[in-house]
């Protein structure tokens, strides 16, 4: 197949200086995923730096096995100096993510453009303890399974709730009943890989800046609706955590005409409102379905039951609601939101719309900055990889530390696989 290769200034955001990245080398890796297959004078372009800058990052790239040199473009030649495209070698480092939901965990290997290769979801039901060690005992296995050519380069583990990253600590998760609990030193032990801990909304918002819309990477607000109801917030392609790692935290702002009663003893808590727990109840008193899980409720929703999108629609008025404020408070170019409704039923998105724009004092067109997710039911498996990957794209030299060493494992990774252990097909949850 011919390979396209641009022959302009490419048109998104440069990466020389950009807040998001830790020097030149960040600076190429990043031109060249967004813009790859692409030439060495066009990285220049994009990048500020010199064509001699542009070899010597390329070819310590090259040698860490995140740059590869593509097949050269079948278009008919031209006059002066032939050149070979780049683009990132997605053959060799992986990254291995875990997310952390009220019913299930989730196992995935993500390469480094955000692409899944294989996820395996697994319920739990114990105490911290024993999650952590179902999840040590489980990566090996799961990457020993999938990992054969490419080596993990670390292990990414997200959920809700309020979580330190420095530190590798989730430091509440409330549905869960977890306080500080050491992920990071208990599953680096298990794992004998590099840790990154984070919450789920902002390693969404991490992934949407490095493969979503371009405009996140000036300012973007991730609302993630699930079991948990939780923000990130980001501008100049950094993610904020606050001071006491809490920023984002929208699961209890009250909604004064929703008369709910949250756990936390107040009335109109937002993730008391239109968490996905919830909605479910909501459908299970009505009698509209039968199993008590979020897959049931959309897969009759998607069945065209006027019961169940009468109660979907209801939520996303609610949703489009807190939408508006939350683009009219921080006005950021996009707004995603990781919702599963909009994610399995994208024509509801119009009512979604509508609903913002009655609200937004300042967006009379949503539609132009609100977005669902772009990594679609893959939302929870990309999210788990993401602050891995946001970390190899921030310092790609980091993956010469001893501690990213890996063993490869046989042939090259093949096609995608999904794997639903003992449980169903995940929604975000």
């Amino acid at each position: 197949m011919p390979v396209h290769i641009q022959s302009q200034v490419p048109s998104r955001p440069t990466t020389a200086g950009h807040p998001g990245t830790t020097g030149s080398a960040a600076a190429v890796l990043r031109a060249v995923l967004d813009h790859g297959p692409v030439a060495r004078t066009l990285i220049g372009r994009a990048t500020g730096l010199s064509p001699a800058a542009v070899s010597r990052q390329t070819a310590d790239m090259i040698s860490l096995g995140l740059l590869r040199e593509a097949p050269v473009p079948t278009d008919p030649p031209r006059a002066g100096r032939p050149f070979v495209p780049l683009d990132i070698d997605t053959r060799h480092h992986i990254a291995c993510g875990v997310h952390i939901a009220v019913p299930f965990i989730t196992f995935s290997l993500v390469d480094l453009r955000g692409r899944v290769l294989a996820e395996e979801n697994m319920p739990h039901h114990g105490a911290p303890g024993e999650v952590l060690r179902q999840i040590g005992e489980h990566v090996p296995r799961f990457t020993a399974r999938h990992c054969r050519g490419s080596r993990p380069v670390g292990l990414g583990v997200v959920t809700g709730g309020r979580v330190d990253p420095q530190r590798g600590v989730i430091l509440e998760h409330s549905l869960l009943g977890w306080r500080d609990v050491s992920v990071r030193q208990v599953l680096a032990a298990a794992t004998s890989l590099p840790v990154h801990v984070d919450g789920h909304a902002r390693a969404l918002a991490q992934a949407e800046i490095l493969f979503g819309d371009p405009r996140a990477r000036r300012s973007l607000v991730h609302l993630f609706v699930g079991n948990v109801v939780d923000a990130a917030i980001a501008t100049g392609g950094t993610v904020h955590h606050g001071r006491h790692c809490g920023a984002g935290d929208v699961a209890h702002l009250q909604l004064m005409d929703v008369p709910v009663t949250c756990p936390c003893g107040r009335s109109g808590c937002l993730q008391a409102a239109i968490s996905e727990q919830t909605l479910v109840d909501r459908a299970i008193r009505a009698g509209l379905i039968q199993s008590p899980d979020i897959a049931s409720l959309v897969e009759v929703a998607r069945r065209g039951d006027p019961g169940v999108l009468a109660l979907v629609r209801d939520r996303l008025r609610i949703v489009g609601r807190v939408v508006a404020m939350l683009l009219d408070m921080i006005d950021p170019e996009v707004l995603v939101l990781t919702e599963c409704t909009t994610i399995f039923l994208p024509e509801l998105l119009a009512d979604l719309y509508e609903e913002i724009a009655a609200h937004s004092r300042l967006r009379d067109s949503p539609e132009l900055t609100v977005l669902p997710s772009s990594f679609g039911p893959q939302a929870l498996a990309v999210a788990a990889g993401a602050a891995v990957l946001d970390a190899v794209h921030r310092s790609p030299r980091s993956l010469r530390t001893p501690g990213n060493r890996g063993a490869d494992q046989g042939a090259g990774l093949g096609h995608a696989s999904r794997v639903v252990v003992d449980g169903r097909s995940p929604t975000p949850g």
